[in-house]
């Protein structure tokens, strides 16, 4: 009777320990989803080098405010362009005695910025104007799709489909009956679909873009109870 009363005290405290005592069956369910990408990220900006810090620093606020002008002039709102990076360091060189410590040749400014384009069919125009402006710092193009969040719920849905249609062919199979589901488990944290880089052109010619499709892809662990047919 005490070993009885213990065994009932631990399935209370770990519902864990009670599934490992009903009999299951456990299976994995995938499922993917595809979108258009409907958003677009570029980083872009202006690098410039000078014989001083001020001079460089100078011709560089310049050259960044005419690209931010021209970002303005092709409709995109301010919230949609944030600063990414802003720097400005020393370039340095050797002496030509070995042991001597390098000397100060000049300055490079550095400012960039992420632009946010919630119409992806405006990138290479975008891109373009980007360049006429003086932008010569573009690092590429990053692609995201915006309903990410819904893509995964029904991503979700679909695995568990998936988990559920293998695990009916097995108790079929086995010639048993199938219960309800004990336990699930998503494994990993699927994340936002992810932002496919790419490697922005300055060429003169209109820059041509292919977003393509993004895919999501969700993985489940579920357990099933099993009963013998009546």
């Amino acid at each position: 009777m005490r070993c009885l009363v213990i065994a009932a005290c631990l399935a209370l405290a770990s519902p864990a320990f009670a599934d490992a005592l009903t009999p299951s069956i456990s299976v994995n369910g995938q499922a993917t989803v595809s979108a258009a990408p409907d958003l677009a990220e570029i980083e872009a900006g202006v690098t410039t080098e000078a014989k001083t810090a001020r001079a460089a620093s100078e011709a560089n606020a310049k050259a960044m405010n005419a690209v931010l002008a021209a970002l303005k002039q092709t409709g995109i709102a301010q919230k949609d362009i944030q600063t990414s990076q802003i720097s400005l360091q020393p370039q340095m060189a050797s002496r030509n005695n070995s042991s001597a410590p390098p000397q100060i040749t000049g300055y490079r400014a550095t400012n960039r910025v992420s632009v946010t384009l919630r119409d992806t069919a405006k990138i290479g125009d975008t891109l373009d104007a980007l360049v006429a402006a003086g932008a010569n710092d573009i690092g590429g193009v990053s692609f995201s799709v915006s309903q990410s969040s819904k893509l995964l719920d029904e991503a979700r849905a679909r695995a568990i489909d998936d988990a559920h249609r293998k695990a009916a062919i097995y108790a079929q199979s086995a010639g048993i009956t199938l219960g309800g589901p004990l336990s699930i488990a998503e494994e990993g944290v699927p994340p936002p679909i992810a932002f496919r880089k790419m490697n922005a052109s300055l060429a003169a010619a209109p820059t041509p873009i292919v977003p393509g499709e993004q895919t999501l892809r969700v993985s489940v662990h579920v357990s099933y109870e099993i009963k013998p047919k009546p």
